[in-house]
């Protein structure tokens, strides 16, 4: 093999990055997606939920997921505003 080539197959990027082996961000993001998956299942109960006139009946995960996204969409337009 051409030691040329070698080096520039070993720092395209591509090969060393199979190698690393599980970064802590990695293992963060498995053990809150475990977290999000035990929430989710935990909470399967059907709830009564009234939206300004009509009563719905929703999964509890459901309606705190949209309670989460509603309050990360409030919070990135704050954010956006400020710069």
């Amino acid at each position: 093999m051409n030691p040329k080539t070698h080096r520039e197959a070993t720092t395209s990027g591509g090969t060393r990055r199979g190698r690393q082996g599980l970064t802590p961000r990695t293992v963060a993001v498995l053990v809150l997606a475990a977290l999000v998956l035990v929430f989710v299942f935990e909470n399967t109960q059907r709830t009564r939920i009234r939206l300004f006139v009509p009563l719905v009946t929703m999964p509890l995960w459901l309606a705190l997921l949209g309670t989460g996204v509603i309050g990360a969409l409030c919070g990135a337009l704050l954010v956006s505003r400020r710069r």
